[in-house]
């Protein structure tokens, strides 16, 4: 009865072709302690406990965790759209709402998920980081806060990666951290913009995803447009949990869990995803 709960017929109205109903197929994911609960019929509330660090909590749903990123289903263009509120606005980890690749299989064997080789990241999202987090490669962006960001890369295969890992140990090495973070900018790009609201409160998040740009809007006003879109096939996430990972410019890298004073939850309602006239 949940997974039905889940797995609902959403009516939206599509503003540039007619009205269409989509079935979008929502998978939950959770660590022990955390719920993924149903609160209207095209609502959800993702909790997960208080606790020290060192443990992961997650809440989190989508519709990739079985497929093979060959697999996933959407791509541009579309319109993405989802009504959301948090607990706080200074959470510790991340949360957020959009569109991945899920390029490191940060899943991997949660729920029985698809096991993959990690890859380039490609995403465009609403993207809560605190400040213990930088997931950016450039210097001249934000990459703490509530972010409207993207991030774009070629589709290269996986196997394509593997002469790569002997080098991973060289992160650890903050010369050659900086080194590496530079030259990943040759390959990766992203982009993003800080949000100033109170994220505590109810507001309509969107995104539009084309071929070449992507736009963000709050509440029906844009926040940010940028050429920075991504490659290939994406999958839906909407999640909350207590990780952070850093690539600071100082080469610092820094990655695991934090603490969590309190329980932690994000809303989500009136969710949608349509597709604009080609």
């Amino acid at each position: 009865m949940f997974s039905e709960a889940l797995s609902v017929s959403t009516r939206f109205k599509n503003r540039i072709i007619n009205q269409t109903m989509q079935t979008i197929p929502l998978n939950p994911r959770k660590t022990q302690g955390s719920t993924v609960v149903p609160i209207t019929e095209n609502g959800w509330r993702l909790t997960i406990p208080a606790g020290p660090a060192g443990r992961y909590r997650l809440a989190q749903l989508d519709d990739y965790a079985h497929l093979p990123r060959k697999a996933l289903t959407w791509q541009t263009p579309l319109v993405f759209e989802v009504q959301a509120r948090v607990s706080a606005n200074d959470l510790a980890g991340t949360w957020g709402f959009g569109l991945w690749n899920d390029p490191f299989s940060a899943a991997l064997g949660l729920g029985g998920a698809a096991r993959r080789l990690p890859a380039l990241p490609n995403c465009a999202w609403f993207f809560y980081a605190s400040p213990a987090n930088h997931l950016s490669l450039r210097n001249d962006i934000p990459a703490q806060g509530l972010l409207a960001a993207a991030f774009s890369s070629p589709n290269l295969p996986a196997l394509a990666l593997l002469p790569g890992l002997p080098f991973l140990p060289l992160l650890a090495w903050t010369v050659t951290a900086r080194i590496l973070r530079s030259l990943g900018r040759r390959v990766v790009r992203d982009h993003a913009a800080r949000l100033d609201l109170d994220a505590g409160e109810w507001h309509t998040y969107q995104l539009e995803w084309q071929t070449h740009l992507v736009r963000f809007t709050v509440d029906n006003q844009l926040c940010f447009t940028t050429p920075v879109s991504p490659r290939g096939r994406l999958g839906l996430v909407l999640w909350i949990d207590n990780q952070f990972a850093a690539i600071p410019p100082n080469g610092s890298l820094r990655f695991g869990t934090q603490a969590s004073p309190q329980e932690a939850w994000l809303e989500l309602k009136a969710f949608s995803v349509r597709f604009p006239a080609r």
